[in-house]
């Protein structure tokens, strides 16, 4: 492979994020007084003990020492992710750029991709500032894992290559691995990371092994050099090969995106998680492992409904049951954590959907661009929406309760603006107008039913209406139960979190009023795969 300095310009947004991340483990040497200390709200007894001098002593006990003040991460995490999201937008109009001899490349699909994945970061650092420092757990290695895993997604978004793409994989998931885990204090947290790194690791190894194969019958991990071999036949001998790859890969992938009947890691990790990562998790995971799904399908297995490329009947068996059952088993759901997470089930279908649609040749251009608009508005409703739950989470943690949908009794009492936003959020993932849940969904079923998909359309259409109930049935508790208790929530550091919130907020109805704004920055990205 021949190296070219220029090629670095294009994974820009990668290098920004990976020396935002480096700038923060590097600054956690300068700080003075670190003392061990259990992650939680409420010191460990080693450090209280440290607070005691020896038994016999006539001094008087000393005050412990001040924390290092770590605010500041937060904000310089911030920066970094904005700094990649310019980037990321300033290069939209460009033409398209092969990357390090076709291992990578540059072009509209991926900017947007890296856009959404950095908007993503930005708010979940601003959610997380406030959730960190109500619980004593600010460290600087949170937000610069953070940053590591988002470099990650952005350079799977650009990846053509297999090899490449299961490198920016492993970054990205060890990161958000480690992030799950974050919090130590209890046994939900570590049991969520272990089961999501128990499970992503056979979804990587499964998709290692697909690697493998598509190069046994291929010679080539390049995307493009598959598709080459596809279209000339193949060497003789490598259908059954070039089948085994396809189902391999696509599973790899599938559980990444928590598609039917790999999705079973979600409500557990989703629940055990701090909020602000579920929430990044939900957006940027999705994006990325989205993005890189339909390179390998598009680019890599062409359009083709029979052969070794025909792939879009399984994509719509899976569209089918990831929609069904996301819904069905998001119903009984009493913990919003819980039901959210069988939410971001429902909702991989609906993207299924988009993939689809993708197969055929003419309404790929529609197809794409429902994809990328769906994905950007289920990252603002989605982290959104997490932001209302960390406020909530925080106040049940130091408190010591469960969540339940009963804790979001009389929150229009308590907090008005908390409850109006978390109502919003929850109309636009049910599809109601004028938000962009609804204009994410009108998109991507107008382009199923372009390139024939209609009754995959319509049972979307059905299952969306049965998610009508668990949806709003949050909203019914926030305004129509009386608060079990009148405690209002804490108002310290709520001011970054408000922000957050009230920017995706406003993000989600200016995708709804105004859908066209965002849909001219997809225009690139419509002709990145041919047609």
């Amino acid at each position: 492979m021949n190296y070219d300095p220029n090629d670095l310009y294009g994974v820009l947004p990668a290098l920004i994020l990976s020396a935002g991340a480096l700038l923060l483990l590097t600054s956690e040497v300068f700080l003075r007084n670190v003392k061990p200390a259990v992650l939680g709200p409420a010191p460990g007894p080693a450090e209280a003990a440290q607070r005691e001098l020896p038994p016999g002593s006539d001094a008087k006990p000393q005050a412990a020492p001040a924390p290092p003040d770590r605010r500041y991460q937060a904000w310089v995490a911030a920066g970094f992710a904005a700094a990649a999201l310019w980037a990321a937008l300033s290069r939209l109009g460009d033409p398209a750029v092969p990357l390090f001899s076709g291992a990578a490349v540059s072009d509209g699909f991926g900017r947007v991709v890296a856009a959404v994945v950095c908007a993503a970061l930005l708010f979940s650092c601003i959610v997380a500032f406030s959730y960190l420092e109500s619980l004593r757990a600010t460290r600087g290695e949170f937000y610069a894992l953070a940053l590591f895993s988002a470099a990650g997604m952005c350079l799977l978004a650009q990846a053509t290559d297999l090899i490449v793409i299961f490198i920016s994989l492993e970054v990205m998931s060890l990161a958000v691995y480690a992030l799950c885990a974050y919090l130590r204090r209890g046994k939900r947290p570590a049991e969520a990371a272990f089961k999501y790194f128990i499970l992503g690791s056979f979804a990587s190894a499964i998709f290692l092994y697909g690697a493998a194969l598509a190069f046994g019958a291929t010679g080539s991990t390049r995307l493009a050099d598959v598709a080459a071999a596809l279209r000339s036949g193949g060497p003789s001998g490598a259908s059954a090969l070039l089948y085994a790859a396809v189902a391999l890969l696509a599973s790899g992938f599938a559980f990444k995106v928590a598609a039917v009947p790999f999705h079973m890691w979600v409500p557990d990790v989703y629940d055990g998680a701090p909020a602000p990562v579920t929430g990044f998790m939900a957006a940027g995971v999705k994006a990325a492992a989205f993005a890189t799904l339909v390179r390998i399908l598009v680019s890599g297995f062409g359009d083709a409904s029979a052969g070794p490329r025909g792939w879009r009947a399984q994509v719509i068996w899976l569209a089918l049951l990831t929609m069904l059952f996301g819904n069905l088993l998001a119903i009984p759901q009493r913990s919003v954590k819980r039901m959210l997470a069988y939410s971001a089930i429902a909702h991989a279908g609906y993207l299924l959907v988009a993939v689809a649609s993708m197969a055929s040749v003419s309404p790929r251009a529609d197809a794409t661009q429902g994809l990328l608009f769906y994905l950007a508005s289920y990252a603002a409703t989605v982290i959104g929406a997490f932001g209302v739950v960390a406020i909530i989470e925080r106040r049940l943690a130091l408190s010591g309760a469960g969540d339940d949908l009963s804790s979001w009794s009389g929150l229009s009492d308590r907090h008005p603006g908390l409850a109006a936003a978390m109502s919003l959020f929850m109309v636009s993932l049910a599809g109601v107008p004028p938000t962009a849940g609804f204009m994410a969904k009108l998109t991507v079923f107008r382009a199923a039913i372009e390139a024939g998909l209609a009754p995959l359309a319509i049972f979307g259409v059905l299952t969306s209406v049965a998610g009508l109930y668990y949806y709003l049935r949050v909203v019914v508790y926030v305004y129509m139960y009386p608060s079990a208790k009148g405690e209002a929530i804490q108002s310290g550091r709520l001011l970054s979190a408000g922000l957050a919130i009230a920017g995706c907020a406003l993000i989600v109805l200016w995708m709804g009023i105004q859908p066209g704004t965002f849909a001219a920055f997809t225009q690139s990205a419509s002709t990145s795969f041919g047609r």
